[in-house]
Formats: structure tokens, C-alpha cells, sequence
């Protein structure tokens, strides 16, 4: 009983840290806007690939991260100023053009943005490493999978935020959804190379 209890306090304290560097309720907002315009279908859709991209990404770097980082020669800073230039560049993009304009580009947004970077960001990728460390890798698998379940309901019911914001409400949010999404990108940015030059 005690090992149980043991093993389920490990599995919330390395839950707690990726939960926090996820930010699902932050990534609601974002989500909303980059799939606005899109068929319910499509959404559900993207929604699932999103959630196994982040999956597939996360497992590789559960298992091979740190081999990977040394390998390719890469920081935690080199990933956060790329992943935010992508997401800059996504987010001016849906700034400036409306749904009718982008109605094609929206397959690709389950992989990246929302995989990668939005879901399983540098932040992210650096705590599974560390959670790693702390409490092996099959504590660390759990607390992955908890975390890509509560991601997966997050955005599976985002639904119910367009309802009770109705048409023109969503839409507007949209807007300044991609604002908040330019100002997280450049945070990246400045951050990635602000630890560069440290």
C-alpha cells in the first residue's frame, strides 16, 4: 500500500511540472482561432493529429532527448527561437487574412502549430528530460499520457466556448487570440535569446 502510494504521489509530482508547461487552458484561445472556419469534422480531425504529433514528439524525446540534443548540438534556446518563428509567422498570417482566404492552409495546423510548438513546446520538451531524471521513464510515460488526455478533451469540447460566444463573438476572439499568439511568439524568441547571450 505504501508502494502504491509512493508511485502515485511520483506520477502527480511529474504531471504537475509538464501539466504547467503544456498551459492546456492557455492553448484553448489559441486553438479556437487557428481553427476557425473549419467543419466540425475537420476539427475532430485535426484535433487527433495534433494530440499524436505532441505524443509521438514527447515519446522520442522521453526516451532519446538528451542523445538527441547532444548529437544534433542544440539547447532548449535553439527550440524556442524556432518554434517562434513558426508560430510568428502563423499567427501574422492569421492576422492578416480572414478564414474565406485561408480555408486550404488549415490541414497542416494540427501537426504545427498546435503539435509543435503549441502543445509540445521547448518548455514542454525540456521538462519531460527533466521528469526523466527524477522519476524514470515509466513514471514519466504516465504522467505524459495523463497530460495528452487532458489536452485531447481541452480541445474536443472548445466547442462549447464557440457556442456561448455565438458567430461574431468567436470570430473577434479569433482576432485577438492571434494577437496573444504573436506576443507568446516573440516571448520565445526574446527568451531563447536572451539565455544565449547570458
Amino acid at each position: 500500500m505504501k508502494e502504491i502510494l509512493q508511485i502515485l504521489n511520483n506520477v502527480m509530482m511529474a504531471f504537475i511540472p509538464l501539466f504547467v508547461a503544456i498551459d492546456v487552458p492557455g492553448l484553448v484561445p489559441i486553438f479556437i482561432s487557428l481553427t476557425e472556419g473549419m467543419t466540425l469534422k475537420s476539427k475532430r480531425q485535426l484535433i487527433v493529429e495534433a494530440s499524436m504529433t505532441a505524443g509521438a514528439v514527447a515519446l522520442v524525446f522521453l526516451i532519446l532527448g538528451k542523445v538527441i540534443f547532444r548529437f544534433l548540438g542544440i539547447t532548449e534556446n535553439d527550440f524556442r527561437i524556432g518554434g517562434g518563428i513558426v508560430l510568428l509567422v502563423l499567427a501574422v498570417t492569421d492576422l492578416l487574412f480572414s478564414s474565406d482566404e485561408r480555408k486550404e492552409t488549415p490541414k497542416s495546423v494540427g501537426v504545427v502549430p498546435i503539435g509543435i510548438p503549441l502543445v509540445m513546446g521547448p518548455g514542454a520538451l525540456t521538462a519531460i528530460i527533466i521528469i526523466v531524471d527524477a522519476y524514470g521513464y515509466w513514471i514519466s510515460m504516465v504522467s505524459l499520457l495523463i497530460n495528452l488526455i487532458i489536452v485531447w478533451l481541452t480541445f474536443r469540447h472548445s466547442d462549447l466556448v464557440i457556442k456561448l460566444m455565438g458567430d461574431g463573438g468567436t470570430k473577434a476572439f479569433a482576432k485577438v487570440a492571434a494577437l496573444f499568439m504573436v506576443a507568446i511568439a516573440v516571448m520565445m524568441i526574446r527568451v531563447g535569446i536572451q539565455n544565449i547571450l547570458k
